[in-house]
C-alpha cells in the first residue's frame, strides 16, 4: 500500500500535517474527510529501501518519546494528537511508523495500552501494564514520567556494567592472540635459529616452551575445531532453558563478579517492583512482569515461585527467605515495607542503595581487573621471551669465555 504525505486544515482552520498509507489519493481525502479535515496538499512518497538490524528503535528513543508524551498530555493535548506531533517530528523512520501506527489504532477505538501492545518488540510488558494503570487511574502523563526516569536508571545500570567488563574483556583477547602469534609463529623461529647455531644442549624452560610450541602447530586445528564446537555448544544450551539456568547460576556464584552481578540484579528487581506497585498495579501481576524482565532464570524461578505462595495467601518475604537469592538484609527491608504498608517506598530506598552499591562495586572491580590482566598478559608474555633469550645469552657467555 503506498504512503501519502498530507497536509489540510480542520473546521477551525488549525493546519495538520502527516504520513498516511492508502490505496490511492481519493481514499486518503476520504479517510481525512472523516475526520474532519480538509486536504489541502496530498504528495506520493517515494518507495524507500531500508535493511534494518533488530527493531532499528533504541531505548533512548523510547526514553524521548514517554518524556515528550507526558509533557504534551499534562499541557492538556488529545492523546491523538500527541502521537501524531510525536509521529511527524521523530528523526527514526522506524520509530516514526510505529508511532503512527499506534496513533491509527487508537482514533480506531482502541486504549493507548492495547495499541502499545501491538508492538511487543518496542513497548515490553512493564511498559503496557505501567501505561494501562496509568490510563484507569487518570494519571497518564505521571506514569510515563515514571517510567522515563526508570528506564533511564535501568540504562545507567547496564552502562556501567557494560563499561566495566570491556576492558578486561579487551585483555583476555589480546592476551590469546599473543600467545597464538608467538606458539604458532615466533618460537619456530628461535628454535630454527638455534639449530642453525649449532646451539647444544638448550635449558629445560626453554624445551618446555619449544614442546608446548610444536603441540600445538601440531595439532592447531584439532584446538580451531574445539574452538568453534565450544562456541556452537555455548550457543545450543543457550537456546535451552536448562543450559541458560545453569549458565546464570554460574555467574551468580563466580568470585568478585557474582557479586556485582547479584548486586545489578537486586537493584532491577527493586527498582521494577517498586514503580509497578507505586503506579497502582496489582501484586501479583507486579510479580509476573519483575520475574519476566528479571534477567537471570535463577532469579526469575526465585520471584515466580513467590508469586505462588503470594497467591496462596502467604506474605512476600517469606519465599524471597526461602529462595535464598535474595541478601537477607533486602529481604527484611521489604518484610518491613509490607508490615507498614509502603512496600513501594521501601523497594525504591532498596533500589537506591544497591544501585550506589553497584556503583562502587563497579569502580573496585575495575581498579582490580585492570592490574590483574596487565601482570597476566606481561607475565606470559615475559615468561616465553625469557624462555627464548635463555639459550642466547648462555651462547653469548661461552663466546665471551673463549
Amino acid at each position: 500500500m503506498p504512503t501519502f504525505v498530507w497536509e489540510g486544515r480542520t473546521r477551525t482552520g488549525e493546519v495538520r500535517k502527516g504520513v498516511l498509507e492508502a490505496d490511492n489519493d481519493a481514499a486518503l481525502v476520504a479517510a481525512l474527510r472523516a475526520q474532519n479535515i480538509s486536504v489541502t496538499k496530498v504528495k506520493r512518497r517515494a518507495r524507500e529501501i531500508n535493511i534494518t538490524i533488530g527493531t532499528g528503535v533504541k531505548r533512548r528513543d523510547v526514553v524521548v518519546f514517554a518524556r515528550q508524551l507526558a509533557t504534551m498530555i499534562d499541557a492538556g493535548l488529545p492523546l491523538v494528537q500527541c502521537l501524531e506531533i510525536l509521529g511527524n517530528q521523530s528523526d527514526n523512520k522506524n520509530f516514526a511508523k510505529i508511532i503512527h501506527d499506534v496513533r491509527e489504532r487508537v482514533e480506531g477505538g482502541a486504549s493507548f495500552s492495547d495499541a502499545l501492545r501491538s508492538h511487543p518488540k518496542i513497548f515490553d510488558d512493564l511498559f503496557v501494564n505501567l501505561v494501562a494503570a496509568g490510563e484507569v487511574g487518570g494519571i497518564l502523563d505521571t506514569i510515563l514520567n515514571r517510567l522515563a526516569t526508570y528506564m533511564e536508571k535501568a540504562m545507567k545500570l547496564r552502562s556501567k556494567v557494560r563499561g566495566a567488563m570491556v576492558y578486561p574483556i579487551a585483555i583476555a583477547f589480546v592476551a590469546i592472540g599473543v600467545v597464538v602469534v608467538l606458539l604458532w609463529k615466533v618460537i619456530p623461529t628461535f628454535e630454527t635459529m638455534f639449530r642453525d647455531m649449532g646451539a647444544g644442549s638448550l635449558p629445560g624452560l626453554t624445551q618446555f616452551v619449544m614442546g608446548v610450541s610444536k603441540g600445538f602447530v601440531r595439532n592447531i586445528h584439532l584446538y580451531a575445531i574445539a574452538g568453534v564446537l565450544l562456541v556452537v555448544g555455548y550457543t545450543a544450551a543457550m537456546r535451552t532453558r536448562r543450559g541458560k539456568r545453569m549458565f546464570h547460576a554460574l555467574l551468580l556464584r563466580l568470585p568478585i563478579v557474582g557479586n556485582v552481578i547479584r548486586k545489578v540484579v537486586v537493584a532491577r528487581f527493586t527498582r521494577t517492583f517498586g514503580t509497578l506497585l507505586s503506579s497502582g498495579v496489582p501484586i501479583l501481576d507486579a510479580m509476573e512482569i519483575v520475574g519476566k524482565t528479571a534477567g537471570n532464570l535463577v532469579v526469575q524461578d526465585a520471584i515466580m515461585e513467590t508469586r505462588e505462595r503470594v497467591a496462596e495467601g502467604k506474605d512476600v518475604a517469606t519465599p524471597l527467605m526461602q529462595s535464598k537469592v535474595f541478601p537477607p538484609m533486602v529481604v527484611q527491608m521489604i518484610g518491613v515495607g509490607e508490615q507498614t504498608g509502603a512496600m513501594d517506598q521501601m523497594l525504591q530506598k532498596i533500589a537506591d542503595f544497591y544501585e550506589e552499591e553497584v556503583d562502587v562495586a563497579v569502580a573496585a572491580l575495575t581498579s582490580l581487573l585492570e592490574p590483574l590482566m596487565m601482570v597476566f598478559l606481561g607475565g606470559i608474555v615475559g615468561f616465553i621471551l625469557i624462555a627464548m633469550y635463555l639459550p642466547i645469552f648462555e651462547i653469548a657467555g661461552n663466546v665471551k669465555g673463549r
